[in-house]
């Protein structure tokens, strides 16, 4: 039988704003959509939590032995800047800046993206789709909300009227805003003359003679709003109707306010039963922004070359520390946090280490059985996994009172220990076992690499190159990857 017959689960739905008894559609079947990044840049910490909580959400599902289908997308176009109607497409821009081709940029920032997500041991959804791939889907969805009365095409533009759909629905359902609120405290814009009410929004966009990105439709060369291609695509892969979208708190208004309104206005019903929103990351008790310096990219946690952080930290210590709070919750990012949850994962996975050499006894001084469904109760809590963490380390003070003989478990209860201590660690968190004896050899092979680089640099700038090359080749040979940027050389492991 399935677990999921027995554990039922408790999700806090941003739509009603209170915990729901999660019941899918399909019985034994999960649908999850969650918005994946705009690839115009080095993935930052903040989506990474984000994205994080929806691998743990991911993991746990199906451990309780859903059939899942995780849809996350990547945004290839579309994607303005300011998060609007009007300005220039962010990958477009890039590409301009750096003199290149726009998809360049999205290759360069999705293998970037994957690579990042790899490294914090993340599973990969069952479907990853792109904006460009879905452009016709889009282009259809369009001409259907025009034939429903609900859009209009200007000047070869084609805008989402937000007052016409308020007429027989609510648009602001998802973010508890009210039309008039919205009129009330909205600017026209420069750029925005051709909509009919400033709170409209883009379907499609006719390009600019400038605009690099651009696809023909029946109003113009142009490129679809950023709000619609999640619409496309969600609805593609899992159906009209599915369970679960989510995504980062401040998607909420106006992007998920605009898919729901996308979905009604095609197919008459919200097309969402559960939405889940994430929360920011902040450091140091402030907004991460690159121009304050309140800053730090993944890479650097593990590299430890950030003035925030004094030393480098595993990615597994950092999906830790991350999991310590819960997804719904603000995280404060700080060197002094980092350090703590350091040395609770190193006791946590010492305690892990030492299960198969304790000994058994003819009782137990512990209730595993009672303590197993704890944990499952904080999962089944909208994913609380701070308090299966709480939970995890009731029992590493056990293991290590049976280690010392103050208490004592039986042969059964130490494989069940054994085997939910496995599930929860590795299966639903996501952790990796890494030891501290297996991290100092880490650090000093990472020492070691830097070290080859830095003599690489030196053999180029005295330009003998084939000491240079063959610094990269035996590296290459032992599947060391150097990679060369504007920034300098970094390396990754095969």
């Amino acid at each position: 039988m399935h677990l999921y017959n027995s554990q039922k689960i408790n999700i806090y739905n941003s739509l009603s704003g209170e915990k729901e008894l999660f019941e899918p559609i399909h019985q034994g079947y999960v649908g999850m959509y969650v918005c994946g990044p705009t690839v115009y840049s080095n993935v930052h910490l903040g989506n990474v939590r984000t994205f994080m909580s929806f691998d743990m959400i991911f993991r746990y599902f199906r451990h309780l032995g859903y059939k899942v289908r995780f849809v996350r997308n990547i945004t290839d176009a579309g994607h303005l800047e300011n998060d609007a109607d009007v300005g220039e497409d962010r990958i477009a821009k890039k590409a301009r800046l750096e003199e290149i081709e726009p998809m360049e940029v999205v290759q360069r920032y999705t293998v970037d993206f994957h690579n990042i997500l790899n490294t914090f041991n993340f599973l990969p959804p069952s479907i990853e789709p792109t904006a460009t791939g879905h452009i016709i889907e889009q282009i259809e969805i369009i001409k259907t909300i025009i034939d429903k009365g609900l859009a209009y095409a200007v000047n070869g533009s084609v805008y989402f009227d937000v007052l016409k759909y308020n007429e027989t629905k609510q648009y602001g359902i998802l973010s508890k805003r009210n039309v008039e609120d919205l009129i009330h405290n909205t600017r026209e814009l420069d750029g925005q003359s051709d909509k009919k009410n400033p709170q409209d929004f883009a379907l499609w966009k006719k390009a600019e003679p400038q605009h690099i990105m651009r696809w023909p439709s029946p109003w113009s060369d142009g490129f679809p709003g950023w709000h619609l291609e999640c619409t496309a695509m969600s609805t593609k892969y899992l159906g009209e109707h599915f369970d679960i979208h989510g995504g980062g708190m401040d998607l909420k208004f106006p992007h998920h306010e605009c898919e729901i309104a996308q979905g009604v206005a095609c197919n008459g019903e919200t097309p969402v039963n559960y939405w889940m929103h994430a929360n920011m990351l902040i450091m140091n008790g402030k907004k991460m922004a690159k121009s304050t310096g309140n800053y730090i990219l993944p890479n650097e946690i593990f590299s430890g070359d950030n003035p925030h952080i004094t030393k480098a930290y595993s990615p597994s210590v950092a999906r830790f520390f991350m999991l310590q709070a819960h997804y719904r919750s603000v995280l404060d990012f700080t060197n002094n946090g980092l350090l703590a949850s350091e040395k609770g994962f190193y006791r946590l996975m010492d305690a892990i280490n030492m299960l198969d050499e304790l000994k058994t006894a003819t009782s137990s001084t512990f209730n595993i059985s009672e303590w197993k469904q704890g944990c499952y109760d904080a999962m089944n809590d909208d994913f609380n996994s701070p308090m299966v963490i709480a939970n995890l380390f009731e029992a590493v003070k056990f293991i290590n009172q049976v280690k010392d003989g103050s208490a004592s478990i039986t042969k059964d209860d130490l494989e069940l220990l054994k085997k939910t201590m496995h599930d929860f660690t590795f299966d639903i968190l996501g952790l990796v076992n890494v030891t501290k004896a297996a991290e100092s050899t880490t650090d000093k092979l990472t020492s070691a690499v830097e070290l080859l680089i830095q003599l690489r640099q030196e053999a180029r700038a005295n330009k003998d190159f084939a000491l240079s090359d063959k610094i990269r080749d035996e590296l290459a040979a032992k599947g060391i990857q150097l990679n060369d940027g504007k920034e300098g050389t970094t390396f990754s492991t095969n």
